[in-house]
Protein backbone atom coordinates (compact mmCIF):
# COMPACT_ATOMS: atom_id res chain seq x y z
CA UNK A 1 0.00 0.00 0.00
CA UNK A 2 1.43 3.21 -0.87
CA UNK A 3 2.16 5.72 1.76
CA UNK A 4 4.03 9.17 2.71
CA UNK A 5 6.49 9.48 5.03
CA UNK A 6 5.10 10.97 8.06
CA UNK A 7 7.50 14.16 8.14
CA UNK A 8 7.12 14.60 4.58
CA UNK A 9 3.24 14.44 4.97
CA UNK A 10 3.66 17.10 8.08
CA UNK A 11 5.81 19.48 5.61
CA UNK A 12 3.35 19.43 2.52
CA UNK A 13 0.25 19.94 5.16
CA UNK A 14 2.27 23.02 6.54
CA UNK A 15 3.32 23.92 3.06
CA UNK A 16 -0.03 23.58 1.03
CA UNK A 17 -1.96 25.68 4.32
CA UNK A 18 0.92 28.39 4.23
CA UNK A 19 0.50 28.70 0.55
CA UNK A 20 -3.50 28.62 0.66
CA UNK A 21 -3.30 31.56 3.48
CA UNK A 22 -0.83 33.81 1.30
CA UNK A 23 -2.89 33.34 -1.86
CA UNK A 24 -6.37 34.41 0.23
CA UNK A 25 -4.72 37.36 1.61
CA UNK A 26 -3.36 38.26 -2.46
CA UNK A 27 -5.63 37.28 -4.68
CA UNK A 28 -8.89 35.56 -2.93
CA UNK A 29 -9.96 32.22 -1.49
CA UNK A 30 -11.01 30.53 -4.98
CA UNK A 31 -7.33 30.97 -6.24
CA UNK A 32 -6.62 29.47 -2.68
CA UNK A 33 -9.06 26.53 -3.13
CA UNK A 34 -7.21 24.05 -4.62
CA UNK A 35 -4.33 24.25 -2.05
CA UNK A 36 -6.64 24.19 0.93
CA UNK A 37 -8.05 21.15 -0.36
CA UNK A 38 -4.83 19.13 -0.77
CA UNK A 39 -3.51 19.92 2.74
CA UNK A 40 -7.48 18.98 4.09
CA UNK A 41 -7.16 15.64 2.05
CA UNK A 42 -3.55 15.12 3.54
CA UNK A 43 -4.84 16.31 7.13
CA UNK A 44 -7.51 13.85 7.50
CA UNK A 45 -5.29 10.95 5.77
CA UNK A 46 -3.22 11.37 8.73
CA UNK A 47 -6.41 11.78 10.87
CA UNK A 48 -7.66 8.30 10.03
CA UNK A 49 -4.55 6.32 9.46
CA UNK A 50 -2.19 7.34 11.50
CA UNK A 51 1.73 6.09 11.35
CA UNK A 52 0.48 1.96 11.78
CA UNK A 53 1.61 1.08 8.52
CA UNK A 54 5.38 2.98 8.79
CA UNK A 55 5.79 1.68 12.54
CA UNK A 56 4.70 -2.09 11.33
CA UNK A 57 7.04 -1.93 8.51
CA UNK A 58 9.96 -0.78 10.81
CA UNK A 59 8.88 -3.56 13.41
CA UNK A 60 9.44 -5.87 10.78
CA UNK A 61 12.52 -5.10 10.02
CA UNK A 62 13.88 -5.45 13.50
CA UNK A 63 14.22 -1.71 14.73
CA UNK A 64 11.74 -1.48 17.54
CA UNK A 65 12.94 1.26 18.91
CA UNK A 66 12.41 3.10 15.68
CA UNK A 67 8.73 1.73 15.43
CA UNK A 68 7.71 2.84 19.03
CA UNK A 69 9.21 6.33 17.83
CA UNK A 70 7.35 6.35 14.74
CA UNK A 71 3.71 4.97 16.48
CA UNK A 72 4.14 7.89 19.24
CA UNK A 73 3.61 9.86 16.37
CA UNK A 74 0.38 9.36 15.84
CA UNK A 75 -1.28 11.72 17.98
CA UNK A 76 -5.14 11.08 17.32
CA UNK A 77 -5.59 7.27 17.83
CA UNK A 78 -9.27 7.31 19.19
CA UNK A 79 -9.67 8.89 15.63
CA UNK A 80 -8.34 5.99 13.88
CA UNK A 81 -10.20 3.87 11.43
CA UNK A 82 -11.09 0.70 13.43
CA UNK A 83 -8.43 -1.72 11.92
CA UNK A 84 -6.04 1.29 12.31
CA UNK A 85 -6.70 2.03 15.74
CA UNK A 86 -6.84 -1.80 16.97
CA UNK A 87 -3.48 -2.24 15.62
CA UNK A 88 -2.12 0.72 17.12
CA UNK A 89 -3.59 -0.50 20.41
CA UNK A 90 -2.01 -4.14 19.70
CA UNK A 91 1.62 -2.32 18.33
CA UNK A 92 1.55 -0.58 22.35
CA UNK A 93 1.36 -3.82 23.78
CA UNK A 94 3.79 -5.10 21.82
CA UNK A 95 6.27 -2.76 23.04
CA UNK A 96 5.26 -2.84 26.59
CA UNK A 97 5.72 -6.84 26.15
CA UNK A 98 8.95 -6.09 25.17
CA UNK A 99 9.99 -3.97 27.90
CA UNK A 100 8.46 -6.84 30.31
CA UNK A 101 5.79 -4.70 31.11
CA UNK A 102 3.34 -7.46 31.20
CA UNK A 103 0.55 -5.13 33.18
CA UNK A 104 0.95 -2.64 30.52
CA UNK A 105 0.79 -4.88 27.48
CA UNK A 106 -2.55 -6.33 29.08
CA UNK A 107 -3.91 -3.00 29.45
CA UNK A 108 -3.51 -2.09 25.33
CA UNK A 109 -4.52 -5.46 24.72
CA UNK A 110 -8.03 -4.83 26.39
CA UNK A 111 -8.70 -1.90 24.48
CA UNK A 112 -8.32 -3.33 21.39
CA UNK A 113 -10.41 -5.97 22.06
CA UNK A 114 -12.97 -3.26 23.01
CA UNK A 115 -12.45 -1.88 18.82
CA UNK A 116 -14.94 -3.70 16.39
CA UNK A 117 -12.50 -4.72 14.01
CA UNK A 118 -13.93 -6.05 10.45
CA UNK A 119 -12.47 -9.78 10.24
CA UNK A 120 -11.97 -12.89 12.33
CA UNK A 121 -7.92 -13.05 11.58
CA UNK A 122 -7.72 -9.62 13.46
CA UNK A 123 -10.10 -10.74 16.50
CA UNK A 124 -8.10 -14.12 16.80
CA UNK A 125 -4.82 -12.41 17.21
CA UNK A 126 -6.15 -9.80 20.02
CA UNK A 127 -7.42 -13.09 21.76
CA UNK A 128 -4.37 -15.32 21.29
CA UNK A 129 -1.85 -12.56 22.97
CA UNK A 130 -4.27 -11.69 25.26
CA UNK A 131 -3.86 -15.50 26.23
CA UNK A 132 -0.18 -15.21 26.08
CA UNK A 133 -0.44 -12.78 28.87
CA UNK A 134 -2.59 -14.44 30.82
CA UNK A 135 -0.69 -17.87 30.83
CA UNK A 136 2.85 -15.85 31.42
CA UNK A 137 1.30 -14.58 34.71
CA UNK A 138 0.06 -18.56 35.56
CA UNK A 139 -3.51 -17.72 35.31
CA UNK A 140 -4.54 -20.67 33.42
CA UNK A 141 -8.17 -20.65 33.43
CA UNK A 142 -8.61 -17.08 31.72
CA UNK A 143 -5.99 -18.09 28.57
CA UNK A 144 -8.19 -20.99 28.41
CA UNK A 145 -10.96 -18.59 27.64
CA UNK A 146 -9.19 -16.60 25.43
CA UNK A 147 -8.52 -19.64 23.66
CA UNK A 148 -12.08 -21.12 23.10
CA UNK A 149 -12.77 -17.48 21.53
CA UNK A 150 -10.03 -17.94 19.72
CA UNK A 151 -11.69 -21.23 18.20
CA UNK A 152 -14.68 -19.48 17.36
CA UNK A 153 -13.39 -17.48 14.21
CA UNK A 154 -12.59 -18.55 10.73
CA UNK A 155 -9.55 -17.71 10.61
CA UNK A 156 -7.41 -18.17 6.84
CA UNK A 157 -4.07 -16.06 7.59
CA UNK A 158 -1.43 -19.15 7.71
CA UNK A 159 0.69 -17.81 9.93
CA UNK A 160 -1.49 -17.30 12.69
CA UNK A 161 -2.51 -20.53 12.46
CA UNK A 162 0.60 -21.39 13.20
CA UNK A 163 1.02 -19.30 16.48
CA UNK A 164 -2.31 -20.70 17.59
CA UNK A 165 -1.17 -24.69 17.07
CA UNK A 166 2.12 -23.72 18.97
CA UNK A 167 0.39 -22.48 21.79
CA UNK A 168 -2.14 -25.02 21.65
CA UNK A 169 1.00 -27.72 21.94
CA UNK A 170 2.08 -25.46 24.87
CA UNK A 171 -1.22 -25.56 26.72
CA UNK A 172 -1.63 -29.14 26.16
CA UNK A 173 2.30 -29.77 27.34
CA UNK A 174 1.30 -27.99 30.62
CA UNK A 175 -1.78 -29.98 31.03
CA UNK A 176 -0.12 -33.30 31.08
CA UNK A 177 2.68 -31.73 33.21
CA UNK A 178 0.09 -31.18 35.53
CA UNK A 179 -1.82 -34.53 35.25
CA UNK A 180 2.18 -35.90 35.65
CA UNK A 181 2.79 -34.34 39.00
CA UNK A 182 -1.04 -34.85 40.72
CA UNK A 183 0.00 -38.48 40.53
CA UNK A 184 3.55 -38.04 41.37
CA UNK A 185 4.92 -39.21 37.78
CA UNK A 186 7.02 -37.51 35.00
CA UNK A 187 7.92 -39.54 32.24
CA UNK A 188 8.10 -42.90 34.48
CA UNK A 189 9.92 -41.27 37.37
CA UNK A 190 9.03 -40.55 40.78
CA UNK A 191 8.92 -37.19 41.75
CA UNK A 192 9.56 -35.61 45.37
CA UNK A 193 6.07 -35.06 46.24
CA UNK A 194 4.34 -38.28 44.60
CA UNK A 195 2.04 -40.54 47.10
CA UNK A 196 3.60 -43.99 47.57
CA UNK A 197 2.69 -47.24 49.36
CA UNK A 198 4.83 -48.07 52.40
CA UNK A 199 6.24 -51.14 52.05
CA UNK A 200 4.58 -53.95 54.50
CA UNK A 201 6.30 -54.12 58.20
CA UNK A 202 7.45 -57.82 59.16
Amino acid sequence: MFSINIYLRFALIALFLIGGILLTVFFGFWYAFPFYLVSIFLLVGYIMLGTIQSAGTLMQAGDLEGAEKRLDLTFFPKWLFATNKAFYYILKGTFAAQRKDINESEKWLKLAQEVKVPTDNERAMIELQLAGINASKGKWKQAELHMRTVKQYKITEPTLKTQIADFEKMFAQRGQAQAASKIGYSGGVMRPGGKRKRPKMR
